[in-house]
């Protein structure tokens, strides 16, 4: 292997180590699951949203209310339980309403995972392009949010489902597409097939942020570094946050144009406002500025 191929290899390696390490605590999604390394098909059984057994055990209102419980305020914990109880003994339209109470009660107190498990509820109670959508939405965000391992995959695949189920009521439905694209490139399938349907989108809809973020992602992984830039500044454009200037910094970095990068993590730090990550970009910024 010659010197320069090396010398890639340990810029991308160190550039991924620096995401997960720095970038709010969570794996980046798409750049570490051994899985989805050099565009490898995921396991049988994983694929196109089938869900395991393994993944359904991980994942029930039961548990992930009951782990939920214990991280909130006993008072507010204590109101859901009897939100719970009451849906429980309910049934037909009752049930469905009881449901999209609690959806919002565990939204409103950041519990992403019950949420979107209502959510569900309520899309198979009142079938429709925008209940399934918004049930796929919660399932992505607590697949993005979560550190549990054996949550992830089951929470990826109802998403997949979620965002399948609201294409088959509307096919003109952009976000969904969107969606099924991200849980595709996620490892729910080849990736190029999930990036097929991202490109879809933003050649539809150029600013469409989510489509955007996610192949600015692959590009990274794959190490695109230049492809991924005009993608980060669309989302940027649109949308600045500091996940976007901070992917930013990291591809213009490993292209060599330092300057604009310390300019891009200074962003990431004042939108952040996170005392880990500012301390990790002062010294990126020092160590950049050296390199001038």
């Amino acid at each position: 292997m010659s010197s320069s191929i090396r010398s890639k290899q340990t810029i991308i390696i160190g550039a991924i180590v620096l995401l997960v390490a720095f970038l709010f605590t969570r794996d980046i999604k798409g750049l570490v699951k051994p899985t989805e390394e050099n565009g490898k098909m995921p396991a049988s059984g994983q694929m196109a949203g089938a869900e395991t057994p393994s993944a359904s055990m991980a994942l029930n209102i039961e548990t992930s209310s009951t782990a939920a419980k214990n991280v909130i305020n006993k008072n507010l914990a204590t109101d859901i339980t009897a939100l719970e109880n009451s849906y429980k003994g309910a049934k037909g339209a009752e049930k469905v309403a009881l449901a999209k109470q609690l959806a919002q009660k565990w939204d409103d107190v950041e519990q992403i995972t019950p949420s979107a498990l209502y959510l569900e509820i309520v899309a198979q109670g009142e079938p429709s392009s925008k209940t399934w959508l918004a049930a796929g939405n919660q399932f992505i965000k607590a697949f993005e949010s979560t550190q549990d391992s054996l949550a992830q995959p089951a929470l990826l695949q109802k998403a997949n489902l979620s965002y399948k189920n609201a294409l088959e009521k509307d096919s003109t439905n952009i976000e969904a597409k969107t969606g099924l694209g991200v849980t595709i490139v996620n490892g729910l399938g080849a990736p190029m097939q999930g990036i097929a349907m991202l490109l879809e989108v933003v050649a539809k809809d150029p600013k469409n942020v989510k489509a955007n973020m996610n192949l600015g992602l692959f590009s990274i992984k794959s190490g695109q570094f230049d492809k991924a830039i005009p993608r980060f500044n669309t989302v940027i454009a649109a949308a600045p946050t500091p996940e976007a200037y901070f992917y930013l910094g990291t591809a213009l970095e490993n292209l060599g144009r330092n300057k604009e990068a310390v300019d891009a993590y200074l962003a990431s730090k004042k939108l952040a406002a996170n005392p880990t990550l500012s301390s990790f970009i002062d010294k990126k910024v020092a160590e950049l500025k050296n390199k001038n």
